[in-house]
């Protein structure tokens, strides 16, 4: 038996090639869009592609199943309640699928979408009893899928609730557990586990919500929370659901002066490297989003606009080739090119460049004591604001910002903070494209090393 798990870092998405080396075929479960990995597998192990299964019509990344397709001519499976535009073969709950001695079965598990489906996975060589379920967005390690990305979050989270227990957790506890995320993906709560699997019988014993046996108590616990609804999420499904895609996303090397003149025409200029490197020097009015971090398709989702132009700005040509593909399987495809030889080419033209003071946290706690001035901007999320945050603080989500917040002073200093840094380089270069003066972008720490520190913290208020 084949079976392997491929994974998308960035967006912390799971896909999987299972089949039969004997019989030398085998299927894609929920292919990314970049698919040679796929293709190369199936070459190293000489089996042919022939199915591709999708769990359901995804929201949070585009879908590889046009090109694979167009590949390899491998037909598509989904559940008939997907009705996407495109040929494909539609299948119901119990239905089967034979890859040699491998048994494919479906088990429909609506609630994170109405045609959602997990495959329980039979090793008929071994014996009659699944070994193996890929769970795709209904059980995570450690989590449940979030329940608000097709349909109101009450139904969505009951139909989640009997997934589960009506299906999932009926499989024997030693069934292995591959979900469809990992830590970090949109489609998930924050107890999602970077581990790439389970047990049925470890998530029964240890994932707190499914120790809930209680309907109305599980749906209040599993909407509770939640956090904001990414902005692209209905885009990308109908990527998904309408006619096969069997391009990627192109990008073409641009001069610094072909770079200035679309930044003028309307353009974001996104700078793809370290946050460090950004503050040190950077194009005027362009924005900080490391693609060396993880959540770089999703923060981009956040801040370009569908029909507004993007281009890239990395270290060299490669950062701007890998940015554009990490753009393209978020939706985002009116991408203008990246700049030829990277930011040095814009430092030796000797054109303007911005640059962002940092300070770490006691420094900030220094600042704000000896400069009163100094307006301190929380970019975190909700839930972790009313955690507890700086007093005095004013709160605005990273993703939100569309101006200087109208509680700010623009021409006083501004220091950005969130939990580690990362989200604060990127809120610090919007307030600066906006129209902010004097931006402090607060590094290697945030709220929580401030308050380990014993420095005041309150849970007072929704903002200043």
């Amino acid at each position: 038996m084949i079976f392997r798990q491929i994974t998308h870092d960035d967006l912390g998405c799971a896909s999987y090639l299972v089949g039969d080396e004997d019989a030398g075929v085998a299927a894609v479960v929920d292919p990314k869009l970049d698919i040679d990995e796929y293709l190369h597998l199936a070459r190293y192990m000489d089996v042919s592609i022939e199915h591709i299964l999708e769990t359901h019509n995804h929201a949070d990344h585009v879908s590889g199943h046009g090109r694979l397709a167009s590949a390899t001519g491998a037909a598509i499976h989904i559940h008939r309640e997907a009705q996407p535009a495109y040929d494909h073969e539609p299948f119901d709950d119990r239905w089967e699928l034979r890859l040699g001695t491998v048994l494919v079965r479906a088990l429909h598990t609506p609630g994170h979408r109405p045609e959602h489906t997990a495959f329980a996975l039979i090793d008929t060589a071994r014996g009659p009893e699944p070994w193996a379920v890929l769970t795709g967005d209904t059980l995570f390690v450690g989590d449940i899928a979030r329940p608000d990305l097709a349909v109101d979050k009450e139904d969505g989270a009951r139909g989640i609730f009997h997934s589960l227990h009506d299906q999932l957790l009926r499989l024997p506890d030693s069934v292995e557990v591959w979900p469809g995320h990992l830590g970090g993906s949109l489609c998930g709560g924050p107890g999602m586990d970077m581990k790439v699997s389970s047990t049925i019988g470890f998530e029964r014993a240890h994932n707190d919500l499914l120790q809930e046996p209680d309907e109305d108590t599980f749906v209040k616990r599993a909407i509770h929370s939640l956090p904001p609804q990414p902005p692209n999420f209905k885009a990308v499904v109908d990527i998904n659901r309408g006619p096969l895609m069997q391009n990627a996303v192109e990008a073409h090397p641009l001069t610094a002066r072909e770079i200035e003149l679309k930044q003028r025409a309307g353009a974001l200029v996104v700078d793809v490297r370290t946050a460090l490197q950004f503050d040190e020097a950077h194009v005027p009015d362009s924005v900080s989003n490391p693609a060396v971090q993880a959540g770089f398709g999703t923060k981009l989702a956040w801040v370009a606009e569908r029909s507004q132009e993007v281009v890239f700005v990395g270290r060299d040509d490669a950062d701007g080739l890998h940015a554009a593909r990490l753009a393209g399987s978020v939706g985002i495809t009116n991408v203008g090119g990246y700049l030829d030889g990277g930011m040095t080419s814009w430092r030796e033209e000797r054109r303007e460049t911005g640059r962002v003071p940092r300070v770490d946290i006691p420094g900030l706690r220094r600042l704000t004591q000896e400069n009163p001035d100094v307006q301190v901007l929380d970019v975190r999320e909700q839930a972790e604001w009313d955690e507890g945050h700086i007093p005095d603080s004013v709160f605005v989500p990273y993703h939100d910002i569309r101006s200087v917040p109208e509680e700010l002073d623009s021409g006083r200093p501004i220091a950005v903070i969130c939990s580690s840094g990362q989200r604060s380089g990127m809120a610090a270069s919007l307030l600066l494209r906006h129209g902010a003066e004097n931006v402090l972008h607060v590094v290697d720490g945030g709220i929580g090393t401030w308050a380990d520190h014993g420095w005041p913290v309150t849970q007072d208020g929704a903002g200043s």
